[in-house]
C-alpha cells in the first residue's frame, strides 16, 4: 500500500499533518477536561462545565439530573463521580481522557510504525476529534 500522500513531494506528508492535527487536537481536549474537571471539583460547575462533562447539552435536562443550580448559577453539591454517573456517548466523545489519550496514540503509532492499517487507525483518530469538536459547539454557554 502506497502512503497516503501519493506523489513524492508529498510523501507522509498528509500522514504528518493528520498525526500532529489530531494530536495537537486531543491535547488541548485534555487541556480544557482537566479544567472543568477542577472546576468542579471545588464546587464551581457552571452549566457548560456539566454539559460538556455529561454530554447532556439541554439546560432543562441538565437540572433535572443535577438539581436547579444555586444563587451564582453554579452546582456546588456536584462531584466529579456524580458526573461520571451521568455521562453519555456524547460525553465521552467530548471529554473523555481515555478517548483523547487513545487518539494520541494512534497519532503516535500511525506515524512510527509502517503497516498497512495504519492510515486506518490515524483517519479513525481524526474523525473522533473532529466528532468531538462539532458536538462541543453544541454545548450550551
Amino acid at each position: 500500500m502506497a502512503p497516503m500522500g501519493g506523489y513524492l513531494p508529498y510523501v507522509d506528508f498528509t500522514e504528518f499533518a493528520m498525526a500532529l492535527g489530531v494530536f495537537l487536537s486531543a491535547l488541548v481536549s485534555l487541556v480544557g477536561t482537566s479544567a472543568r474537571k477542577r472546576t468542579i471539583a471545588i464546587g464551581e460547575a457552571r452549566l457548560s462545565d456539566l454539559a460538556e462533562m455529561t454530554g447532556i447539552l439541554q439546560p432543562k435536562q441538565v437540572m433535572a439530573v443535577f438539581g436547579p443550580p444555586d444563587m451564582g448559577r453554579t452546582w456546588p453539591s456536584v462531584t466529579l463521580m456524580d458526573v461520571r454517573r451521568a455521562r453519555g456517548p456524547l460525553g465521552w466523545l467530548m471529554s473523555s481522557d481515555l478517548v483523547d489519550y487513545g487518539c494520541m496514540l494512534a497519532a503516535a503509532v500511525a506515524l512510527f510504525v509502517n503497516f498497512k492499517i495504519m492510515p486506518l487507525f490515524l483517519i479513525s483518530a481524526l474523525a473522533i476529534q473532529v466528532a468531538g469538536w462539532v458536538v462541543s459547539a453544541r454545548v450550551p454557554k
